[in-house]
């Protein structure tokens, strides 16, 4: 067991007072049999009314209001938790699913729903094209097929951070050759899917010690990843960045169909074009 603190501040800056719209913020980890929270923190600067609630797929989500208008914004969280995870899982697959192809029971492919389903647009079956090469026969074994397709992404594509926001379509990605984890992890999460795969994104942090570990800044940085769901097991960490397979040095916060649900901090202002002067975010992930 580790117990880890994870620090995470995003800091806006405004070249004149601006009315803030509510902003949603994905900020606290999810807790699980490998992921014991002890303790998480929330504090705004100037101060807003925070609201906490669920979503549909069990994230925390807080909403910040603010009174008056503002010239900068810090958001501080501050998560201390328990990290039990192993460095070499093994997954207690179901024998429906431990050969691919397989067929999910009928109530969990109604559950998976949308999460089983491509959500970018692709109408030549490009993602799903260049997925099926890596299903060597049929049957096959199926953990072995989602390691080599997992591996597959990191192989075909370089990864290379990207200070834009949002996350390339997967197409764009391929022609790219390159991407940041969040472009691997949805890449892979489409790949999973035209193969008949429920799989989700997942965003959180990544502890990273050794600083030996792709997407990373220092110790910890945020990070994108994708679980994919079998019978049994359930979902199974893939972090095709690093070519690893479960949650040893993840710390997921929002887990999603689309990333664009899982961002951190997401909202708006009401003031001129030109009033944003910037953005930074610091990550610290410390044992």
């Amino acid at each position: 067991m580790t117990l880890l603190t994870v620090r995470h501040r995003t800091s806006f800056r405004y070249r004149q007072p601006v009315q803030l719209a509510p902003h949603r913020l994905l900020l606290r980890p999810r807790e699980s049999r490998e992921l014991r929270l002890r303790s998480s923190t929330v504090t705004l600067t100037p101060a807003a009314t925070l609201t906490w609630t669920q979503d549909v797929v069990g994230n925390a989500v807080a909403t910040a209001r603010f009174a008056a208008p503002v010239e900068h914004l810090v958001i501080d969280a501050v998560a201390e938790l328990e990290l039990d995870a192993v460095a070499w899982p093994v997954f207690d697959i179901a024998a429906v699913a431990l050969t691919y192809p397989f067929a999910y029971p009928d109530d969990e492919r109604i559950d998976l729903g949308a999460m089983a389903v491509p959500q970018y647009p692709d109408p030549a079956g490009r993602v799903g094209t260049w997925a099926r090469g890596f299903v060597r026969a049929e049957p096959t074994d199926t953990l072995a097929l989602l390691r080599d397709l997992a591996e597959g992404v990191s192989a075909w594509i370089g990864y290379q951070s990207r200070d834009e926001e949002g996350t390339q379509w997967p197409t764009r990605t391929l022609d790219r050759g390159w991407g940041s984890c969040r472009d691997l992890a949805v890449l892979l999460a489409e790949a999973a899917r035209s193969l008949g795969f429920g799989a989700r994104i997942v965003s959180g942090y990544l502890y990273d010690p050794l600083q030996d570990q792709k997407g990373s800044a220092g110790a910890g940085s945020t990070h994108a990843w994708t679980e994919i769901y079998l019978p049994g097991a359930g979902w199974i960490a893939f972090d095709p960045t690093n070519r690893r397979v479960g949650g040893f040095n993840l710390i997921p916060v929002a887990v999603a169909r689309d990333i664009r649900q899982a961002m951190p901090v997401a909202g708006s202002y009401a003031g001129t074009a030109d009033a944003f002067a910037g953005m930074t975010v610091e990550v610290s992930v410390t044992a």
